[in-house]
């Protein structure tokens, strides 16, 4: 099993892509600045990395109202990063990948639960997944072309 992919026969899986009108260095520091995440998406209440933004580093956080534990699975800056979380019998795989693209960035976000809860309640799950990946790449989008803006500016 590959713990880096999101498992796309899971019970809920979703996938979101988005153009961002930024530089990929950009895009990938914002995300890649684990601390951070509370400032730019409303989502996240809290976060506490473990150490370093590399393979094997835990993170807790609260996100959807949900405490979470999750572990970076991996990182290939500034092109790709994936991690693994769990919550009340829920585990999640998430990954987001970026390209640049004309002048600024292609992003793919994707994410996959898989245990009891979710088989219980996939249509809810599917729903609940899909709607958090889309408001966490529109706050990535937001975040990043406002800087990007305020630098050109």
């Amino acid at each position: 099993m590959n713990h880096r992919q999101a498992n796309e026969k899971a019970p809920a899986y979703a996938m979101r892509e988005a153009y961002i009108n930024a530089p990929l260095q950009l895009v990938w520091n914002i995300l890649a600045n684990f601390d951070k995440w509370p400032e730019w998406n409303e989502s996240v209440k809290e976060m506490h990395l473990q150490g370093e933004v590399a393979a094997g580093t835990e993170f807790r956080w609260i996100a959807g109202g949900l405490k979470i534990r999750s572990r970076i699975e991996e990182v290939t800056s500034p092109v790709r990063i994936a991690w693994s979380g769990r919550t009340m019998g829920i585990r999640a795989k998430h990954s987001w990948t970026f390209a640049a693209e004309k002048n600024g960035t292609k992003v793919r976000t994707e994410e996959s639960f898989e245990g009891l809860v979710v088989v219980l309640f996939a249509r809810q799950m599917r729903k609940a997944l899909g709607n958090a990946l889309d408001q966490g790449i529109s706050a990535l989008k937001k975040e990043a072309e406002k800087r990007h803006h305020e630098v050109r500016a």
